[in-house]
């Protein structure tokens, strides 16, 4: 019984080092380099604990409690961390969600895409490609022309009117 256990465990240990060799092989962010990186003390001094919460250590703002889920004043939308702008407002869309919603990013090398399955769901992340704030997910349920639909968190985001 004792032998028995014991590879058992030995086989636990080596599917574990395999799984965790495996993921930073298949990591999204490898090859990536942000260029604007702070500390987390850096983050925390010029972002509100909310803004922190949601861009640093991917939390999610409540449903229709953001400030941009109703917005449609013209404009673009940037990342509140680091100003690359992210999303106009050409692009937005009601989705019913209670979140921001977009079908097309303003340049594709904006953001980046990340599987996430967390909460045993499988979806895809995005993050600012200038500075990794967590922004929302991406969801293929969008209307046309992409088919996409980013949903957003307002508060990883700034809004810039348009000057007209």
């Amino acid at each position: 019984m004792k032998t028995v256990l014991v590879i058992l465990g030995f086989i636990c240990v080596l599917g574990l080092v395999i799984s965790l060799s495996k993921g930073k092989e298949d990591d999204p962010l490898k090859n990536h380099k942000f260029t604007v990186v702070k500390t987390e003390a850096e983050w925390r001094k010029i972002l509100t604990p909310e803004q922190y919460k949601v861009t640093r250590q991917r939390s999610t703002e409540l449903a229709c409690s953001g400030a941009y889920w109703k917005n449609h004043e013209k404009g673009i939308y940037k990342c509140v961390c680091c100003k690359l702008p992210l999303f106009d407002s050409k692009t937005k869309f009601e989705s019913g969600t209670g979140w921001p919603s977009f079908y097309k990013a303003i340049h594709k090398d904006a953001i980046l895409e990340i599987p996430d399955d967390s909460f045993g769901m499988s979806r895809t992340e995005i993050l600012c490609s200038r500075c990794g704030a967590h922004l929302g997910h991406v969801f293929d349920d969008g209307p046309r022309p992409t088919g996409l639909r980013y949903c957003l968190n307002s508060v990883a985001l700034d809004f810039e009117k348009d000057a007209k």
